[in-house]
């Protein structure tokens, strides 16, 4: 048996040597896209064929002047964010001298209050208080587009955030508060984009393929205690590898003899590599349950409290997912972002490709 329909993506890191210089936009975007992904970027973010093509073609460009850009920014990296509207990275500094150079290398640039590392420092004191922390707050993390990180609470608790923050020790002028309907929860009723299944019960979603297995949501094992795995056709699908929640949400599968792992995604459309691609990106999952939703890649490094434990150093999207669909893979154009791992009805998170493959030892396989 073969699993054919695993998720993936790729990407090629973009080196500098000190210098802002510009990247070229590729002169054709067709080897950039996930076929499946323009259909859905029709639908879910309400574009025309042509302008999806348009946007994955202008995203992969922005993403690798972001990389490049933002290496040679050093602690003068403010964040990035991609500007639909103008198809362009925009590029953030704290320091005002280094904007004209920004430009030159291809992308927009914004002069910002608070370095990246002074925003992950401040998730950073948020976390090392995050027992002591009320449970009406779900969670925060870092808004690369505001400069600011953003403290989630449930509605009508703002004064809880505001006590917290208080007692947190944090600079508040780097902090927003915004509530939040509902407390995220896990998908965990166990396909990346396949199903499969945890003790004969339990189902969730096979992310993207290794080169011994697969990636998978790490609450999937433990909150079913880590049963025997089988494929969607009921086959005997392999062995659990390292698996890690809460802190982390990741697990490694290893299939045996019956089923080989394919660069592939569930439509067809092959694994090259991953990226970490800018807040602001248009991104798809493919799960069990929901099948292909799309949306754009929101905030990261966030903090996520689920009633079952906290998982750190997340990404927040606006993709639609339900239950079933945890362990299924994040991709933007042709590169992995992520395992999903939960959310509400606003927001669904997804746990880093590049965390989850070293947290299991496991190597992405690709074409």
């Amino acid at each position: 048996m073969k699993i054919a329909r695993l998720l993936g993506a790729a990407a090629t890191a973009v080196m500098t040597t000190g210098a802002l210089a510009a990247v070229a936009v590729p002169a054709s975007g067709q080897d950039l896209l996930n076929p499946d992904m323009v259909p859905a970027l029709q639908r879910d973010l309400g574009l025309t064929h042509d302008q999806a093509v348009a946007r994955l073609k202008s995203e992969d460009a922005a993403n690798k002047i972001t990389e490049a850009v933002s290496a040679a920014l050093g602690d003068a990296f403010g964040g990035a964010s991609y500007d639909a509207a103008t198809g362009k990275a925009r590029i953030a500094t704290t320091n005002p001298a280094l904007t004209a150079k920004i430009r030159e290398a291809g992308a927009e640039a914004a002069v910002v209050k608070f370095s990246a590392r002074q925003l992950d420092s401040t998730v950073d004191k948020l976390n090392a208080g995050e027992k002591a922390a009320p449970a009406a707050i779900t969670g925060w993390g870092v808004d690369s587009a505001a400069n600011r990180v953003t403290v989630s609470v449930l509605q009508g608790q703002r004064g809880t955030a505001d006590a917290f923050l208080a007692k947190s020790g944090v600079d508040k002028s780097a902090v927003t508060v915004v509530e939040t309907a509902a407390q995220p929860s896990l998908y965990y009723n166990i396909r990346g984009g396949d199903a499969y299944y945890i003790g004969g019960s339990a189902r969730c979603s096979v992310g993207f393929s290794t080169t011994t297995g697969f990636l998978t949501a790490g609450h999937c094992a433990a909150l079913t205690g880590a049963g025997a795995l089988t494929g969607s056709n009921g086959v005997s699908l392999g062995s659990w590898g390292r698996y890690s929640f809460p802190t982390n949400d990741y697990a490694a599968v290893r299939t045996n003899s019956s089923w080989t792992p394919l660069a592939q995604m569930n439509n067809g459309t092959a694994v090259r590599g991953s990226s970490n691609a800018a807040t602001g990106t248009s991104v798809c999952k493919a799960g069990s349950t929901t099948g292909w939703t799309c949306g754009t890649i929101g905030a990261k490094n966030q903090t996520v409290r689920y009633s079952e434990g906290t998982v750190y150093g997340m990404t927040a999207t606006n993709v639609r997912s339900a239950a079933g669909d945890s362990g299924g893979g994040f991709i933007a154009g042709n590169y992995a972002q992520g395992i999903l791992s939960g959310g509400n009805t606003s927001v669904t998170y997804f746990f880093p490709i590049g965390a989850a493959l070293s947290g299991t030892g496991t190597t992405l396989k690709t074409s």
